[in-house]
């Protein structure tokens, strides 16, 4: 197999994983939120300490050197919790499909915030995908009676979040693995404060849980290791295709296997952003034959 045909498959996988997630994170809909991203956070960091220790000890000591990027990465560790904690929270509490808009809406506002940020030019396409998102966003809010915050906020935090690595020009894995040390004392602290109390899902001594709570760490971590070795062998460009597999996952499962209510205004405002993304992804296609080297 071809390295550019083991970037596909990797970054298939990646995106296939994220596009499960309700799936695990419904067989903890019994435990609280807070306590299943606490969780997330310590087994993550934990996970990835070791890897590192084992594989590529230098890499992180080299990195955790770079003193100032530290309050940059503790920022970028706070957004990411906040995103987590939101996700796994929207997942618990049935809004699956508003969780998916939100990913859906994510490519489009990296493109907002780079021109914005990084003096990006917006091309025509691309303001005519801007426009038909905004529109659909519009619709559902008025003819569903309730503003999408959660799809708003988890694109909005992600896409922040981006935007900052992306100005660091830091290794992913690595930032990852800081940003999780900076939180874990924090989440370390309130499990044990739960412990302590009698109110963590730890004292129903329920194996079950203790398993998917340590496996939160390690479904964290390997998406993130296979997104690292696929954008090492294909363009970021052809990972940001692939990238739809997640949200349209989700938006299926939420569907299909937990029967979230899928509203015309649902309809409208997914197809109008469905539309845009088809705009962008064709004016970006244009835009790399013309210039393979952007």
């Amino acid at each position: 197999m071809s390295e550019y045909r083991k970037g596909l498959l990797l970054g298939f996988l990646c995106y296939l994983i994220w596009g499960l997630f309700p799936l695990y994170w419904k067989l903890l809909e019994t435990v609280d939120s807070i306590e299943i991203l606490a969780h997330r956070i310590v087994w993550s960091c934990l996970f990835m300490v070791i890897l590192f220790c084992v594989v590529q000890r230098h890499r992180l000591r080299d990195f955790i050197k770079k003193k100032h990027h530290w309050p940059m990465l503790l920022l970028t560790g706070c957004l990411i919790t906040f995103n987590w904690g939101l996700y796994i929270w929207a997942i618990n509490h049935h809004y699956i499909l508003e969780s998916s808009l939100g990913y859906y809406i994510n490519p489009l506002l990296n493109v907002l915030l780079g021109t914005v940020f990084l003096r990006e030019r917006l091309t025509v396409p691309q303001i005519i995908a801007l426009v038909l998102a905004a529109a659909g966003v519009l619709y559902f809010t008025v003819d569903y009676g309730r503003f999408p915050i959660i799809s708003i906020a988890l694109a909005t935090s992600f896409a922040i979040y981006g935007l900052l690595k992306k100005k660091m020009g830091l290794d992913a894995t690595a930032a990852l693995t800081v940003e999780t040390i900076w939180i874990t004392p924090v989440a370390l602290g309130y499990i044990v404060w739960l412990v302590a109390h009698g109110e963590s899902a730890l004292c129903t001594f329920d194996l079950p849980i203790y398993l998917l709570l340590l496996g939160a760490g390690v479904v964290t971590a390997v998406p993130l290791l296979l997104f690292g070795m696929s954008a090492c062998r294909i363009p970021l460009s052809t990972l940001g295709f692939i990238q739809y597999v997640s949200p349209t996952g989700q938006f299926l499962i939420g569907v299909l296997v937990y029967r979230e209510t899928f509203t015309t205004a649902h309809l409208i405002c997914f197809g109008c952003i469905w539309i845009g993304l088809t705009i962008y992804t064709i004016d970006l296609v244009r835009t790399l034959r013309k210039s393979p080297a952007a």
